[in-house]
């Protein structure tokens, strides 16, 4: 018996995976936008496309967690996709299998600390303590002039147009996130 409760769960777990999957896949398109590189500096190398990929990603999860089911469901497959695609890609860059686990884990416990500031930010739509903690993470404390104010506005801007989107949209694995510039539709 306890074995066919199990596996009802694991079925039921399913959807919720895939969503969180399809929906950590919208995240990283999102955070592949030109204009992030282009136009605010932000560096393209593996911390600066992590950054935005977690920030992206912080973003759905937030909208979630505290939604009605299957938003914490949803949530976690979320998490769950980006920490599996953080192995896959160290693994593909040539890190050893022995030191794989001690980097995802400093990738888990950074995109920890970022969720906890960013947000008490958007929750406080404290965009000064935003663009503070966008500028010490993104830019490692040195953004070019103005970067942090336009990334925070575009930010609460992306925090707000997800909560305006319907619970079984996240569920179906449509999210939609705003184009942040016309030329990178």
């Amino acid at each position: 018996m306890a074995g066919l409760l199990r596996l009802r769960s694991l079925r039921k777990a399913a959807p919720e995976k895939e969503a969180g999957s399809a929906l950590y896949r919208e995240a990283v398109a999102a955070a592949r936008a030109p204009w992030f590189y282009r136009e605010l500096g932000v560096p393209d190398t593996l911390d600066g496309r992590f950054d935005l990929i977690a920030l992206h990603a912080f973003l759905l999860i937030h909208r979630l967690q505290s939604a009605p089911d299957p938003g914490p469901a949803l949530a976690q497959g979320i998490f769950d996709a980006m920490f599996t695609d953080m192995d896959n890609n160290l693994r593909e860059i040539g890190v050893s299998d022995l030191s794989v686990g001690r980097r995802v884990r400093a990738m888990w416990e950074a995109f920890h600390g970022r969720s906890k500031v960013y947000a008490v930010a958007i929750d406080a739509v404290d965009r000064p303590a935003l663009e503070a903690s966008l500028a010490r993470n993104v830019w490692r404390g040195m953004a070019p002039d103005g970067a942090p104010s336009m990334l925070a506005e575009a930010m609460l801007g992306q925090a707000m147009h997800l909560q305006e989107q319907p619970l079984t949209a996240f569920a179906a694995g449509n999210a939609q996130f705003m184009p942040v510039r016309q030329d990178d539709r």
